[in-house]
């Protein structure tokens, strides 16, 4: 008689059981710096798309399912950990510190043998532990085979100048190199001029071109977003250990015409937003995530008209990367109007005064000119010149810096020599 209610209640409760999901497991662990074993406060912990940061003693949780947890904290190598090993809360995960000291290698640099031999010979012999690589550089090529549908459409694919980037990568990796994938972004003459409705244009409708003739695609365009950050998720699959944003900006002309009005606010929100959606999409693979500026954006309180202001920028990115090239500097800054005659000032000030805004100085990797001047008198920059902007950035206290040279083109001249200090000393500049 009571076998139907009993079959009812039953039915109920495996209703609930079934349609319940499994609760998330609770792992927990303490971050510490390996070389001295104290914690690390605000390390970034990620379990796939669930991400926590430690506290003060460097103790995390953080609740979910699966087989790893990636752990990287600023001025540190990430690294992940298995779950299995995170069963005692008071287990201590030790990173490993380090400051990357990097050159560049362009879109032909990295596949010219010759250049990337004579950069991974310097790497070997002076202080430079990082190498930054161009996956999508400045003419919109991608230096590797991707699997994005839109890369054929801009035919940005057809030349690739990394064969097997996994390899490319993995042998970096075997000789403590660290990576940095730089990804140009909304300067992409491929995209635009296959896609001329991704494209930004002149008041007249005409498509606009830079000073070096190439097409830019709209900061506002989610389609444009999603083809950046889908070659960002490729190169971090591959195992970069950065992600860095260049030309992440509106352009530097007047008068164009995007798919929105253009303000403050709205430049802010596009800039950001792209940042923020890349963020989220890099999650899972554990990189860090660096955007390159203008150098003038760490004076300016507005957005440079560019979409980049210093406020906006750091709760999002894990590096803020300043051009503090002093040629770049055509105004010089305060007290200081011929720039190439101050590079050691150029940077510290520059960065000196991004971090009275709040910003910490291990928040930031600046870019040092390794070029000689185009804009004044032309003056080489060689070993001194390259030394004052190490010392400044040094003494500034950054997470290392890196290198600029177009033509791949470096010596040893200002570099320290297998850990024995440079010869090349700053001398006595502004503190």
């Amino acid at each position: 008689m009571i076998r139907g209610p009993i079959i009812l209640i039953f039915s109920m409760f495996l209703s609930v059981v079934l349609t319940t999901p499994l609760r998330a497991h609770a792992f927990t662990g303490i971050v510490v710096d390996a070389s001295d074993g104290r914690p690390i406060e605000d390390a970034i912990i990620t379990l796939k798309v669930v991400v926590t940061r430690s506290d003060h003693d460097g103790k995390f949780q953080i609740d979910g399912d699966g087989d790893s947890l990636g752990i990287r904290a600023y001025g540190h190598q990430r690294m992940s950990i298995a779950a299995a090993d995170l069963k005692d809360p008071t287990k201590k995960i030790a990173l490993a510190p380090l400051r990357p000291k990097a050159l560049y290698l362009s879109f032909y640099g990295i596949g010219s043998s010759k250049l990337r031999n004579a950069a991974l010979g310097l790497i070997d012999t002076t202080e430079l532990n990082a190498v930054v690589i161009d996956v999508k550089g400045d003419r919109g090529m991608i230096a590797f085979k991707s699997s994005i549908p839109l890369a054929e459409t801009a035919h940005s694919n057809e030349l690739r100048t990394i064969p097997d980037a996994k390899a490319l990568i993995d042998g970096l990796h075997r000789r403590n190199i660290y990576t940095v994938a730089r990804i140009v972004v909304f300067k992409d003459d491929p995209l635009a001029t296959a896609r001329p409705d991704l494209a930004v244009k002149r008041a007249s409708g005409a498509p606009f071109r830079d000073r070096e003739r190439l097409a830019w695609t709209d900061p506002f365009n989610i389609e444009v977003w999603d083809y950046n950050i889908s070659i960002a998720v490729e190169a971090a699959q591959i195992g970069f250990d950065e992600i860095q944003f260049d030309y992440v900006r509106f352009p530097d002309a007047p008068g164009l015409k995007f798919s929105k009005p253009t303000d403050l606010k709205s430049r802010l929100g596009a800039i950001d937003g792209f940042l923020s959606e890349a963020r989220r999409r890099l999650v899972p693979y554990n990189v860090f995530l660096a955007a390159d500026i203008f150098g003038y954006v760490t004076w300016n309180l507005d957005d440079t008209h560019i979409g980049q202001r210093l406020e906006e920028l750091a709760p999002i990115v894990d590096y803020i990367s300043p051009m503090l090239y002093p040629s770049c500097f055509q105004f010089g800054i305060p007290g200081y109007r011929n720039p190439v005659a101050h590079p050691y000032e150029i940077v510290f000030l520059s960065l000196q005064n991004a971090r009275e805004r709040g910003i910490p100085s291990i928040r930031f990797r600046p870019w040092l000119q390794a070029f000689r001047d185009y804009a004044f008198d032309h003056r080489e920059f060689a070993g001194i010149q390259i030394r004052q902007q190490i010392s400044a950035a040094e003494k500034f206290g950054s997470d290392g810096w890196m290198l600029w040279n177009p033509r791949n083109q470096y010596t040893s001249a200002g570099l320290n020599i297998e850990g024995q200090a440079c010869k090349q000393d700053a001398p006595n500049v502004v503190q």
